[in-house]
């Protein structure tokens, strides 16, 4: 059975929505504001997967995601994120600046959580539109008796 492609203009619309929300996360004080921060981060690496590959399983795309996250908290043990936030200051936002090994969890755990309500979707979808074309497809039938 063939998985159905996900809307790529919802999916869009996530990620729209998801930017700003995620940089007032890290507004909140402390750790609670770092931590909300990545994880809204890597629910956006989830999202932004499922716009290149909107037929992928959640779990893969779940994966992806947080390989993506912690290749880029590694990638800042280099100090090229932090060299080039300071040529091009916006790029702090996508890449950070500075290794936290705390964030590495975060970016595993925002991955699995937000492949977890992704994979959601289509049953939650589902059972408010059951005539919706994926609904057939997202729902297990039960068995008649």
């Amino acid at each position: 059975m063939t998985r159905s492609p996900r809307s790529r203009a919802r999916l869009a619309v996530v990620v729209v929505l998801l930017v700003p929300v995620g940089l007032a996360a890290r507004l909140l004080p402390g750790t609670a504001g770092d931590v909300a921060g990545g994880l809204l981060y890597a629910a956006m690496l989830v999202v932004l997967c499922a716009l290149v590959a909107p037929r992928a399983r959640s779990v893969t795309l779940g994966a992806v995601a947080a390989a993506l996250g912690v290749g880029i908290e590694l990638l800042q043990l280099t100090g090229l994120p932090a060299a080039l936030a300071e040529t091009l200051p916006p790029a702090r936002y996508v890449l950070g600046s500075t290794f936290v090994a705390a964030d590495l969890v975060v970016a595993i755990i925002g991955a699995a959580l937000a492949a977890a309500a992704e994979s959601l979707v289509p049953r939650l979808r589902a059972r408010t539109h059951p005539h919706a074309p994926d609904a057939a497809q997202s729902v297990p039938r039960q068995r008649q008796g």
